[in-house]
This record gives C-alpha cells, structure tokens and sequence, in this order.
C-alpha cells in the first residue's frame, strides 16, 4: 500500500438483487459504481467459496477452498451471456429484498441452475471456452466436481464415512463412480465455469473503475471437504481418515473453555516437504481472484493451537510451531508482489509480531476496541495507529457500531469515548463520529463495514460467533444507497486525502 485509500466491507450475498440473495448481476456493478463515485479504493468481500445449510450457510465453513459459491450466479447474467432466455427464468419467487433465507434461495436456483444445464450441456463439448476453463482448472476442479457428485449420490454423507474404496481414492472405485455420475460431475463443472465466468466480468469492471477487491483466505478448510479428501497427507488425520487433531484457540478472557473449530490442523512436516504446493496452487489462485487479500487467524501460521479430536472443548490443547518464515519465503519466491493483510487481532504473542514486521505485513486495527481503560497505549486508538495498518470501525464478527454503542458500550466507556472526541454524541451519530476517527488516522487503509456506513444497530450485524441460526442474512436495499449518503461519504473521504485526486496530487 503506496498511498491513502478506503473501502467498504460489503459480501456479494448482502447486495440487492430480485431472486432473495446478492449476486454477480446488475447490482453487483451498481455498487462498483457507487464505489467509484464516492471516491472509495477498495471493496472488501468475504470468501466466495460454496456454502451449505449443514453448516450455517457460512462463507468460511465450505465444501472447497477453490469452488466458487454458485448461489452468486446472476440470473441477469445468464440471459445477457445467452445460457437462458427471460422466458426460461420463469416465476421468481417473492423474495425479501432485506434477509437471505437460504433454503428457499437453494431451492428456487436448483431448478434454475437444472434448467440452464440441460438447455446447454449438448453444447459443451464443442464449447472452446468451457473446455479452456476446465483444462486450466483441472488441479481443483475435477477433485471437486466428483466430491460433490458424490456428496449427492451418497445423501450427504461425510467423505469420512463413505465406502472404503471412495473414502480411499481407489482407482477402479473412482473410475466406476466418475462413469456412472457422468453427468452429475458435467453439471458441476458447467456451474463454476458460469460462476467464475462473471466473477472475472465483475472484477474486471472494477479494474476500469480503479476499485481494487480485497478477498478472505480463511487459514484452515473444512474436514468433509474436497481438499482434504483429495489431500489427506496434509492433514493431520488418523488410519481411517478421521481428523486426528483439530484446530481451535485456548481458554481466554471471553471464553473460558476456549473455541473448537474442529477443523483438522495441517501436517506441516509433509507441507514443507513438498514446498509447500498445495498453499502455492490456493495462493495463485485467489491472486487471480482478488487484488489483494486477507489471512484470516494469521497466527495460525506461526504456532497453532492443536486439540485432540477426542476431547469436547479447546482446553486440553497445545501450541504447536509452524515454519512461517519458510513458508512466507517460498510464498513470495512464487508471488513476489503479493499483497496480504494479516487478520492479527486477539492475543498476540512476539513470534506472531516478529513475522509480521519481517515481511512487512499490515495488520488490523479494530476501532471499537480502543476504549477501554488502556485508552492511552491501546494499539487501537487513532493517535496510536502507524501507517502500515488497515483501520476497520468493526469486522463481519463484530457487533455494528450503533448496536456496540447501545448495547455494550458501558457509561464510562461512553464518558471516555466523547472525552477521546472532545463532545457529546449520541446513538444516531455515533457511526459518523467512528467513520471520521477512522478517515482521518494516519494508517493508510480504512475499511468500513456498510451497515456502519449507514448507521444500522445489531439486528443488521452479518454474524453473531458461536450462534447456530440468523447469520449471513443481511441485504443492503437500492434505496439505502441514497444521494445523502454518496454526498457525505464523499465528502469525508476527501477531506482526510483518501481519494484519487489527492493521492494524484502528491505523487
């Protein structure tokens, strides 16, 4: 990061859209252009891996850490690019412009999606850019779409527990399967093709807007997923492919049985050993996919936190080290202009800080964790901020800033809060008063989730951690995007020099 800049954190799903869940269509590029017209840099996603009802429909729990999320597949799209007609689309369900609920969203695009692929699969054979699609993505794709057709003829059954000779990967097992789920595994590769199809039409539209995409690189992937069903040397699992150990973080001050992920650790032994190719390919990927991106549970690279899959809480764990600096120097041999944010917030410890600063990584800066009693030396607050840092006012997992004032927020928080700002301010100004903290910092990156943007409380936050139901929900509506707004973020992005025009003007 070479210049002052800012961004709104804002998932595909939240955007508007008439068929119940944000996609890749019209919408999408309307918000690049609000982008653009509101002097922003950056627009920050979470990751666009497929989701599942079996877990939470959360974007960081996925069947692949390289499929795409074909719930984000545009209707709109799929007319213009002449996969469908308007009349093939059918009734459109009426659904609500201002939650997600998935289950009906799966099973309105399910049909669509049946539709499409019969309509075109005669096609695909002869189709030039399908076929240069699957061929460039053979190393994921053939894995994932016979994992997937698998899931389905097995009723979903966990990889773990499928029969010997698939859970293993014998040949004549998978050869018998991959005839019989022919077509099965030929829709599935036609629906990532349609997928990252207009994913690359949308982030090229931003690349003529000069909006840079900042993507999420969750650190672990999921046990019943294709990468550890096509992988399982990387992964710490036992002689029946069951996970062996698992990840998680210890008892802290908010939770005293610490959390179990349940997600199985890597064998970073086998990693190193094969220079690291499985994290090369994932890395190479997503840079196609994002400009830039973040690492989610960066300390996670330097010493993890390992639990027996036996136990039942994070207690009974320990610190295990990992070759980050190996690691991160290979990483950068392959991709030596790589750009990575390091998700370092929580506790951490020197080592975790001492890779950071030798490669020069920016860390986060979450704003509403600065005012506690530690207000004058807290790492958070704005006159402690460096340069190399990305400000957010609170992230996807956080409360938004009118419900933490309302709800967590105490009376002598508030007191020092208003002292820190030098007046009094109120639940309806608290989110511009945080905005204007954040713009203003000297670090050279500021991220504002849109509902703090647009002063929403806590029914609007996109996700409550350790919360079963409820999550990934929120929709952004057309109107919410109003003159006001474009007209006040505007003008606070330029007057603390994070547009186009200042950083043009010093450079």
């Amino acid at each position: 990061m070479d210049k002052r800049g800012s961004g709104i954190l804002l998932h595909i799903t939240s955007l508007p859209s008439p068929y119940g869940i944000g996609d890749l269509g019209p919408d999408a590029y309307k918000f690049v252009d609000f982008l653009a017209e509101t002097s922003q840099s950056f627009w920050q996603i979470l990751p666009l891996n497929p989701t599942s009802p079996s877990y939470g429909n959360s974007p960081y729990s996925s069947f692949s850490s390289l499929a795409g999320n074909i719930l984000l597949i545009s209707p709109e799209r799929l007319i213009k690019n002449n996969f469908l007609t308007e009349s093939e689309i059918g009734d459109v369900p009426d659904f609500s412009g201002e939650r997600t609920k998935f289950d009906s969203v799966i099973k309105f695009k399910d049909k669509l999606f049946n539709k499409a692929y019969e309509i075109n699969k005669e096609k695909l054979a002869g189709h030039q850019d399908f076929q240069k699609f699957c061929s460039e993505n053979a190393f994921w794709l053939d894995e994932y779409s016979l994992f997937i057709s698998l899931k389905k003829h097995l009723k979903g059954v966990e990889w773990g527990k499928w029969p010997e000779g698939l859970r293993d990967r014998k040949k004549s097992a998978l050869e018998e399967m991959e005839k019989k789920l022919n077509e099965n595994i030929l829709r599935e590769k036609f629906l990532q093709y349609i997928f990252f199809n207009q994913w690359y039409s949308l982030k090229n539209y931003c690349d003529s807007k000069n909006i840079r995409i900042i993507g999420d690189i969750p650190i672990y992937v999921n046990y019943d997923s294709s990468d550890v069903w096509a992988n399982p040397e990387i992964f710490s699992l036992d002689d029946e492919k069951n996970p062996l150990y698992v990840a998680g973080v210890p008892p802290d001050y908010f939770s005293s049985n610490g959390q179990l992920w349940g997600h199985p650790v890597y064998n970073w032994d086998v990693l190193k050993k094969s220079k690291y190719s499985w994290w090369i390919k994932r890395i190479g990927h997503n840079l196609r996919l994002f400009h830039l991106f973040r690492l989610d549970h960066f300390r996670g690279f330097v010493g993890y936190w390992q639990v027996h899959s036996s136990e039942k809480t994070a207690i009974n764990g320990k610190w295990v080290k990992a070759p980050a600096v190996d690691f991160f120097n290979t990483l950068l041999k392959h991709f030596p202009e790589m750009s990575i944010i390091a998700e370092d917030l929580g506790i951490i410890t020197q080592d975790v800080k001492d890779v950071i600063n030798k490669f020069g990584f920016p860390g986060m800066k979450v704003l509403i964790f600065a005012f506690g009693k530690d207000l004058p030396t807290n790492p958070y607050a704005p006159h402690n901020h460096i340069r190399n840092c990305i400000i957010y006012t609170g992230t996807h997992d956080n409360n938004t800033i009118a419900g933490w004032y309302r709800s967590e927020l105490k009376p002598e928080e508030k007191s020092r809060l208003c002292e820190y700002i030098g007046h009094e301010i109120t639940e309806k100004t608290i989110h511009w008063e945080m905005i204007r903290l954040a713009m203003m910092s000297i670090a050279d990156m500021v991220i504002v989730p849109m509902q703090d943007i647009l002063g929403l409380g806590e029914k609007d936050r996109m996700n409550l951690p350790a919360s079963p139901k409820g999550n990934w929900e929120w929709r952004l509506t057309t109107e919410q995007l109003s003159p006001s707004l474009m007209k006040r973020l505007t003008a606070i992005t330029r007057i603390y020099g994070r547009d186009e025009q200042f950083n043009k003007s010093i450079s």
